[in-house]
C-alpha cells in the first residue's frame, strides 16, 4: 500500500508540473482579462513643419529709353571717288565671267555698272542719326519669393496612467480621455 501511495503521489506531482508548464507555453495574453485604469497625465507629441509659401513680389523700376533722332541729309561733293571705286570693283567682277571677247565685254559692262552704282551711292543723301533723346519711365518688375510658414501638428500622446497603485506609461495615437483600457494577466510564480 505504501508503494501505491508513493506512485500516486509522484503521478500527481508530475501532472501538476505538466499543467503549470502548459500554462506558461500559452503566453501571458492568452488568458488576459481587461480592466480600466485612471489617466493621470496626457502630453501631446508635437512635430513642427516649415511649409514653403510662394508669392510674387512686384515693384516699379525706373528705366531710361534712348530714342535716336534722324534727319535727311544731302551729300555734298561730285561723287568722282565713289564712281571710280565702283568702276574698279565692277570691272574686276566682270573680268571673272566668260572667255575671250566675252570676258572683255563683261569687264567693260561691270566697270560701267559699278561706276554708276558708286556715283549714285556717293551723291545720294539719306537719313542719318543727328542725336538722341533720353526718356525716363517705369517698368513693372516681378520676382518670386519663398517664405516659410511654421505649422505644428499633434502626432500622438504620451500617457501616464495608474492601475493598482502603480504608474504606467504608454504612447497613443488618439487622446485617451480620463481612463484607458488595460490588459490584466495572471501568472504563477515558481
Amino acid at each position: 500500500m505504501k508503494r501505491v501511495l508513493i506512485v500516486a503521489g509522484l503521478g500527481l506531482a508530475a501532472a501538476g508540473a505538466a499543467n503549470a508548464q502548459s500554462y506558461r507555453d500559452h503566453g501571458a495574453y492568452d488568458d488576459a482579462g481587461y480592466d480600466w485604469a485612471r489617466v493621470v497625465r496626457v502630453d501631446p507629441i508635437i512635430e513642427t513643419h516649415d511649409d514653403p509659401v510662394r508669392r510674387d513680389e512686384c515693384w516699379n523700376e525706373v528705366v531710361e529709353y534712348v530714342e535716336p533722332r534722324y534727319a535727311y541729309r544731302e551729300r555734298s561733293g561730285d561723287g568722282t571717288g565713289g564712281a571710280l571705286l565702283g568702276a574698279i570693283i565692277g570691272g574686276a567682277l566682270g573680268n571673272q565671267v566668260g572667255k575671250g571677247d566675252g570676258r572683255r565685254a563683261a569687264t567693260i559692262a561691270g566697270a560701267v555698272i559699278g561706276g554708276s552704282i558708286g556715283h549714285d551711292r556717293a551723291t545720294r543723301g539719306g537719313y542719318r542719326e543727328i542725336g538722341h533723346t533720353v526718356r525716363r519711365g517705369s517698368e513693372r518688375v516681378c520676382d518670386e519669393r519663398v517664405d516659410y510658414q511654421r505649422r505644428e501638428q499633434v502626432t500622438g500622446y504620451e500617457v501616464a496612467y495608474e492601475y493598482l497603485g502603480r504608474t504606467w506609461y504608454t504612447r497613443t495615437d488618439a487622446h485617451p480621455g480620463d481612463r484607458i483600457r488595460v490588459a490584466v494577466t495572471v501568472e504563477p510564480v515558481f
